[in-house]
């Protein structure tokens, strides 16, 4: 008899048990973000699919979206609102279209001038120091015509970012630093493309000054096919590479407090990684990260196989005739805008430039563009102009390929963009 009633007990516990775990899955979305040129974006929510949808109608969805961060102030329009959905399909649970999937993958529109795709945020946090910080993005999201409501965020996947070993960290005398990196495919020997990032992604989290700014690209498909698999490291500085010792900003007139241990970590990881090929380590970065790559360059001639520069805040009126001389030979591309006010190209890439010709410099070029512009051609292309300092975006998108005069950069006759170059320079 107990033995009856504990089946009769089961039959009746079981359904409500499959309706809680089903009442559980439906209220947890899956979130994904994509590098874009202006940064990290929210483009896609999965859902579980709704019994009676067939199929999958995008005007069916409502997205709504809450921004927030403890202590941070949100400006008028970015703190909440709706998102727009483009389009739906079915699939599976990683949003991989699937006409039998179990799942409706939700297609959001994106823009650079729309914060409420972006889940980070440029804010001053305790330090004083401003940076671009992860935030609390909470979605709801609604089947309308069901009432079948989703506000639980379940995973989240970033497949640009998530190839990355973002567990590195380094220490040398009394600095901390913390880099991601990136590890191609097959065995062989590899180059390796280091790339140091600007002001506002200093910190403890090396996702940042990989998707903040699309770093993330070096590791991608097609730049990894120019250089048949490559290495990919991108050291952090917990505040910003330009910081000397008083803990102002340096900009080549005084030393800062980090060369020295970033040189010391990029060693260590090529001493870790026999795979890299020592002859071919390319050094690169923007701004504050432009600043240091050319820091190194100057303190490690020999090192490095070639620099790629974009938005250099290193001032060449505190560059000697003797550092000039000693890079002259260095392979380097630059990459800047005329129209950045933060690095001004009048006091530092152009007259920099113009002596490295000067003192005969072989293969140095300079592509110099009037305005950052939008290079899809989604938000207006030539006529949408981000700040003029964000000259980066053509290195990350491997769009450069003309120097200083207006002519294309050449190698054996033929017409080559920044990366194809860059997979040419040996030492």
């Amino acid at each position: 008899m107990k033995r009856i009633h504990q089946i009769l007990l089961a039959f009746l516990i079981f359904p409500l048990l499959t309706i809680s775990a089903q009442s559980d899955m439906q209220g947890t979305y899956t979130l994904l973000i994509d590098a874009y040129d202006w940064g990290p974006a929210v483009n896609k929510i999965i859902v579980p699919k709704v019994e009676s949808e067939t199929p999958a109608v995008f005007g069916d969805y409502e997205v709504k979206v809450i921004r927030s961060k403890e202590n941070v102030e949100m400006r008028e329009g970015e703190a909440q609102g709706t998102r727009n959905v483009l389009y739906a399909y079915p699939s599976n649970a990683d949003g991989d279209r699937s006409e039998t999937g179990e799942f409706t993958t939700l297609v959001l529109m994106v823009a650079p001038n729309d914060p409420l795709s972006s889940p980070i945020k440029y804010y001053r946090g305790a330090n004083g120091r401003a940076s671009n910080q992860w935030i609390d993005y909470e979605l709801t999201v609604t089947h309308v015509p069901s009432g079948t409501t989703w506000d639980k965020e379940g995973k989240r996947m970033i497949p640009d970012l998530d190839i990355f070993d973002l567990t590195g960290t380094f220490s040398h005398k009394d600095i901390d630093l913390t880099y991601g990196s990136f590890k191609p495919k097959g065995t062989g020997s590899f180059p390796l493309i280091i790339w140091l990032h600007g002001g506002g992604e200093g910190g403890t989290d090396p996702g940042i000054p990989l998707i903040a700014n699309k770093a993330v690209n070096y590791a991608s498909a097609e730049i990894q096919e120019i250089f048949k698999g490559a290495y990919v490291l991108a050291p952090q500085t917990p505040t910003f590479w330009m910081q000397s010792v008083s803990g102002e900003y340096t900009r080549g007139n005084t030393n800062d407090i980090y060369n020295e241990a970033l040189m010391a970590l990029i060693k260590d990881y090529v001493g870790k990684n026999p795979g890299i090929d020592t002859d071919r380590i390319y050094i690169g970065g923007c701004s504050n990260g432009g600043y240091m790559s050319l820091k190194l360059l100057l303190n490690h001639p020999d090192y490095f196989a070639a620099g790629y520069i974009s938005a250099l805040a290193y001032h060449n009126e505190f560059i000697s005739e003797a550092q000039l001389n000693s890079i002259k030979n260095i392979p380097i591309w630059f990459v800047h805008s005329k129209d950045d006010t933060t690095t001004v190209p009048e006091k530092t890439v152009v007259p920099l430039y113009e002596r490295l010709v000067a003192a005969g410099a072989p293969n140095v070029h300079l592509s110099l563009y009037d305005h950052v512009t939008d290079l899809n051609g989604m938000y207006g292309g030539e006529d949408y102009h981000f700040p003029g300092h964000w000259s980066w975006i053509y290195s990350h998108a491997n769009d450069a390929d003309f120097d200083y005069d207006g002519s294309p950069v050449l190698i054996d006759s033929r017409p080559v963009t920044i990366m194809e170059w860059l997979a040419q320079q040996h030492k």
